[in-house]
């Protein structure tokens, strides 16, 4: 049975394919997977920033004479219950400070939103602006 050649593939050679499907998909599950937490991220870091939004849209409507002193008692100062309280979904462990700067007229005031990532990291977004009489 001379010059009859075999069709098909050797076991080497199948070994060899195998591997290098194996090692392509491994890429791609962790490009997927850093992918998803890249998602979480940008999504938390949008909540935050709508959080942040809420407590400035609250401060723009006081009365511009009590901004700081409620900044100074804390009423803008909220752990998750009052993040909740406020028909918000909090993010894991968030909590949001407001805080003013030292001049009266424009009053400087900045919210800042700080909460943990899956990874239990500490992770903090924030606003400033300038509010005038």
């Amino acid at each position: 049975m001379k010059g009859t050649a075999r069709k098909g593939f050797t076991l080497p050679e199948l070994l060899l394919a195998a591997a290098i499907l194996a090692f392509v998909l491994c890429g791609l599950l962790v490009l997927f997977i850093n992918c998803v937490f890249l998602n979480e991220a940008n999504r938390n870091s949008t909540v935050a920033l709508s959080h942040a939004q809420y407590v400035m849209e609250d401060i723009k409507n006081t009365d511009f004479y009590s901004i700081k002193t409620k900044i100074d008692n804390g009423d803008w100062d909220w752990a998750t219950p009052g993040i909740t309280a406020r028909g918000l979904n909090p993010l894991p462990n968030e909590s949001i400070d407001t805080s003013h700067g030292s001049t009266d007229n424009p009053l400087e005031v900045a919210v800042t939103v700080t909460w943990q990532d899956r990874r239990q990291r500490q992770r903090q977004a924030g606003l400033r602006t300038l509010f005038a009489k």
